[in-house]
């Protein structure tokens, strides 16, 4: 009997990789639904179909950002310091235009500059991380791999001068500490955040472009930390770690992407962009209601959360399988469910021109200085950095043995990543709700307004 005892305990400790990971991320939703509570219509949903997910999106009602939701709490506790200026999370109205403007100044880079400073940038920052040498192999997190090469970038692009080391590390500092805290896989480190917001404010009058002047020297500092340091960073890190995980697991579409056809080249990221969005959800409050049909209306004041990885999958065939020639079929990006920037007439993502044409330069520097090979697992939320294999080019190599290992340890590290997950992010969503950092936002400005 105790032998027996011992094998089912052996037994169910070796198959742990293979089911608690799961179980515990569906423990985590259903405490997060608990603690947030059940305010939010999901979109597509009962209410709302895929057929009217666009519809709603663009509606003028739909265009609420975080006044009025509970949800808010948790979005502007991870985005701190400065959610309040933040463009995602600005309430329509003159300090919001004022925002994108400036958003939109410093984004209009010229095509050839933005490519060329992307080679730079790849160039100096991966220096180093990357083999030199045929067949030298090297293992990376792509994520954290990228992340100096954005940081460098957007550097120049608010700054207009090459990053200093001291300032990267600390863009990268502060950009890790919020996507580590979105994934729920460490707690926020509100120092490193702080140390960045100083740094800029003492370089506000260095920026390329006028800052908006309806925001005081530090709501400046907040605007540039929030858009360019850590969305930004964040964003075009995760977007590339994406990308070189679908090369890493597909080699056919790694070799062809590799002889630079930009045509397909934009298939791919496509195709990414359309199983791993960078966006889960998002959510808008209305600010009217929205009559669906007669008798069916959506009140003022709902939370709507729009899934976009639900609106991806649907009305594709196969909808699981990396296909990037599903993009090449006449007709197929006009009519695809495939929103990876928002929707024009709800606040699309201001870099919908620059992230794809970096990306294609960025991915291609790569391709053609390292073979990318990975047998780890990649989910849209990828909380394990993209463990990726790196071989130089040049000889021919057998990755079986190294993949084999990567696969066993990642799937380990899931178990114990998963247990952090569901034991940090009850926290935050606990500690975020206690702060109420939006309700009381919003309540210390209704309380400043003059009686009409």
């Amino acid at each position: 009997m105790l032998i027996v005892t011992v094998l089912a305990l052996a037994a169910l400790g070796v198959s742990l990789p293979w089911w608690l990971p799961g179980r515990v991320v569906a423990l985590r939703v259903w405490v997060f639904a608990r603690v947030n509570g059940n305010e939010a219509i999901p979109v597509p949903g009962d209410l709302v179909g895929v057929d009217r997910f666009k519809e709603v999106y663009s509606h003028p009602a739909a265009g609420g950002r975080s006044d009025g939701a509970a949800l808010s709490d948790l979005f502007w506790y991870w985005l701190s310091p400065g959610p309040e200026v933040h463009q995602e999370h600005l309430e329509a109205g003159e300090r919001y235009e004022a925002v994108a403007r400036a958003t939109r100044a410093f984004l209009a880079v010229p095509r050839a500059e933005a490519e060329e400073l992307t080679r730079r940038c790849v160039a100096r920052e991966l220096t180093g991380k990357l083999p030199e040498e045929p067949g030298e192999r090297t293992w990376v997190r792509l994520r954290d791999l990228m992340m100096p090469v954005w940081a460098a970038f957007y550097y120049e692009v608010v700054f207009g001068e090459p990053c200093p080391p001291a300032a990267r590390d600390l863009i990268v500092g502060n950009a890790d500490d919020v996507v580590t805290a979105l994934k729920c896989c460490g707690l926020r480190h509100m120092d490193r955040r702080h140390r960045l917001t100083r740094y800029l404010l003492g370089r506000l009058p260095d920026v390329r472009h006028p800052l908006p002047e309806c925001l005081s020297p530090q709501e400046q500092a907040y605007y540039l930390q929030g858009t360019f340091f850590n969305t930004a960073v964040v964003q075009m890190s995760e977007a590339m770690a994406h990308l070189l995980m679908v090369f890493a697991q597909h080699p056919r579409v790694q070799d062809r992407a590799r002889e630079g056809d930009a045509r397909y080249l934009d298939r791919v990221l496509a195709e990414t962009q359309r199983l791993y969005p960078l966006f889960g959800i998002a959510h808008r409050i209305t600010t009217d209601v929205i009559e669906l049909d007669p008798g069916t209306k959506i009140p003022s004041g709902s939370v709507l959360c729009f899934n976009y990885p639900e609106y991806h999958r649907s009305g594709h065939a196969d909808p699981d399988r990396f296909d990037p020639d599903r993009w090449a079929r006449p007709g197929a990006a006009r009519n695809a469910h495939h929103i990876p920037f928002g929707v024009a007439a709800n606040r699309p993502c201001p870099a919908w021109r620059l992230a794809p044409l970096t990306m294609r330069v960025a991915a291609l520097e790569i391709l053609r200085r390292c073979e990318l090979a990975t047998a780890a697992s990649h989910t849209r939320s990828l909380p394990n950095r993209g463990p990726c294999l790196l071989t130089g080019r040049g000889v021919p190599s057998s990755t079986a043995v190294p993949l084999l290992f990567m696969r066993v340890r990642d799937r380990w590290e899931d178990v114990g990543r998963s247990l952090v997950q569901l034991a940090l992010g009850t926290y935050m969503v606990w500690d975020a709700r206690r702060l109420r950092l939006c309700q009381r936002h919003f309540a210390s400005v209704r309380a400043d307004r003059p009686l009409m």
